[in-house]
């Protein structure tokens, strides 16, 4: 009885490695489904790009040939010149003037949540073209800035507007205050996605709360604040094409759209503008993608071991599901010998 006990449990076993062998085998010989769609879909994109390339190059409408000369004329450069001056004075200032206005809407105090709500509401409800023509006008509507005593006819100070506000002073002004709107909500999203425990650590060490905004919560909110940050900057650089409403009449679109109106010819001089807001656009998005490398690298870290646990935790699970099930083969084999034995 013990011999065909043991005969039989040694078959089981042998069946078993078998079938693991063949099951093994099985699988090396499973080849992907291939789907040819992606393939066929890629290649009608592909001649389509080709032919609208090849038509836009040959098409002598384009007169590629006036691009090419006016593509690096000195009112050109002038003209970029002034609009990436235009894009990053703005940009500094909304910035500065978006982590204020997110401060202020975090605040305890009423009024200043007050005042910011209502400098949101009303900058991003209205367009930007209509706020660049109120800030060219801002002459006409006040003459006068003075210093003195409110609701006094008492004057220290005065000066004549049109001396403060020139074309440049209101483009600058009139782009900062809209584009600070948009970004105090994007600084403000940022700062409420830092973990709430963050905040109360940096209480317990006893740090004042402006340096824990600088220390902790701002490099952490930064990861969440750059990417749209980006985009915004990229938005300005366009939009500085609309302070031709102010009037300022140096950047890169009135520079382009006065020479075509000497020349007679709009569509070479457009193209000589949009391919330098593209080749702009291309420089300030690979800066975008290295400061977003830049301020993700901790998080990334995070992230390799958080997916290292769970790989570990997942291995530990595997191997506890194969002990459990060659604990539960042992099992089997154990009461087949032991009702043999009986």
């Amino acid at each position: 009885m013990n011999y065909n006990a043991k005969k039989y449990s040694g078959e089981e076993h042998s069946g078993e490695e078998n079938l693991k062998q063949q099951s093994e085998n099985n699988a090396e010989r499973i080849l992907p489904v291939r789907n040819p769609g992606p393939v066929v879909a890629g290649i009608i994109v592909a001649i389509i790009v080709c032919f609208l390339l090849y038509s836009i190059i040959t098409n002598p409408r384009f007169e590629w040939y006036e691009v090419a000369i006016y593509l690096i004329s000195d009112n050109v450069l002038a003209g970029i010149g002034w609009t990436l001056f235009l894009t990053v004075v703005s940009m500094v200032i909304a910035i500065i003037l978006a982590v204020v206005l997110a401060m202020m809407r975090k605040s305890v105090n009423p009024v200043l949540r007050g005042v910011s709500w209502f400098f949101i509401w009303f900058f991003r409800g209205t367009p930007v073209y209509t706020q660049l023509v109120f800030w060219g006008m801002f002459a006409v509507l006040v003459p006068k800035l003075s210093l003195g005593i409110p609701f006094t006819s008492v004057e220290f100070f005065s000066i004549d507007s049109n001396v403060v506000m020139t074309s440049l002073n209101a483009a600058v002004i009139g782009l900062s205050l809209n584009e600070a709107a948009y970004l105090s909500e994007i600084v403000r999203a940022g700062l409420e996605a830092v973990d709430v425990g963050q905040v109360e650590a940096s209480k317990a060490l006893g740090m004042s709360r402006s340096l824990m905004m600088r220390r902790i919560i701002l490099p952490q909110a930064m990861r969440i604040i750059v990417p749209p940050l980006g985009n915004e900057t990229i938005g300005m650089l366009k939009t500085t094409s609309l302070v031709v409403a102010v009037p300022f009449t140096l950047e890169l679109q009135f520079a382009t759209r006065a020479i075509s109106n000497r020349i007679y010819k709009p569509i070479p001089l457009l193209l000589v503008a949009g391919i330098w807001y593209l080749l702009i656009t291309s420089i300030l998005m690979v800066l975008q993608y290295m400061l977003e490398k830049h301020f993700g690298k901790g998080f990334e870290a995070k992230d390799i071991v958080k997916n290292t646990q769970i790989n570990s935790n997942a291995a530990k699970r595997g191997d506890e599901a194969i002990k459990a099930a060659s604990d539960a083969v042992n099992g089997r084999n154990n009461a087949t010998m032991l009702g043999f034995n009986a």
